[in-house]
């Protein structure tokens, strides 16, 4: 898939979701505010609770840029645990390691730090993580490798180049952008984690 078509199809879910997903997606969204296609523009008809609910998964999902199978898995880990099941499912994707790249200015986009994990450019407490899914601990440290600094993407990152389309950085995390380092000091609460979704449908989704 070329950077184009990836680019149109980005804005393209932008626009059926009624969110921007990419930076680049931003200007398309901004343009054109409604549904693809010819009705778009057209008053939505009422929609079933199912549509309604359906809608805030695949908002969720794709602000994570997960497949279905991931997106489920975190909601039966997240029935585990005390508290909300909507409010720790956010928190418990807000822990993936490439979530905590993205959120650490080390990268534009979501796909952008996924990639970077995925290319072994990110270490983990010192030692190599390849898998995005990774859920980082409480304490742990995140780091751009020293030899993969030395690219232009991440001495960009260093000097800020991402905080024009980045949220402001979390309360959770400690970063020091110029050394492409952060450490993750306390669990993500989901009133501060910079994602748009009503998760009490995306729990009654997965719960129907």
């Amino acid at each position: 898939m070329t950077n184009v078509t990836r680019a149109r199809r980005q804005a393209r879910l932008s626009r059926a979701l009624g969110l921007p997903l990419t930076p680049k997606s931003v200007k398309y969204f901004e343009k054109r505010p409604y549904p693809p296609g010819e009705h778009g523009r057209a008053r939505r008809r009422t929609e079933s609770d199912y549509a309604v609910r359906l809608r805030e998964k695949q908002r969720l999902r794709a602000q994570y840029g997960l497949r279905e199978k991931q997106m489920h898995r975190a909601y039966l880990d997240a029935r585990k645990e005390a508290g909300l099941t909507g409010e720790s499912m956010v928190e418990l994707l807000e822990m993936r390691l490439d979530a905590l790249v993205l959120r650490s200015g080390f990268a534009r986009t979501t796909l952008q730090a996924r990639q970077a994990v995925v290319h072994r450019h990110v270490l983990v407490d010192g030692k190599l993580v390849d898998r995005p899914s990774f859920r980082v601990k409480v304490g742990q440290t995140i780091q751009i490798k020293p030899k993969a600094q030395a690219q232009e993407t991440y001495q960009l990152a260093a000097e800020g180049a991402n905080s024009d389309v980045l949220a402001t950085v979390p309360s959770y995390l400690q970063v020091e952008l110029s050394e492409l380092k952060s450490k993750l000091v306390a669990r993500p609460k989901r009133a501060e984690v910079p994602v748009t979704c009503d998760v009490q449908m995306v729990v009654e989704f997965y719960a129907r």
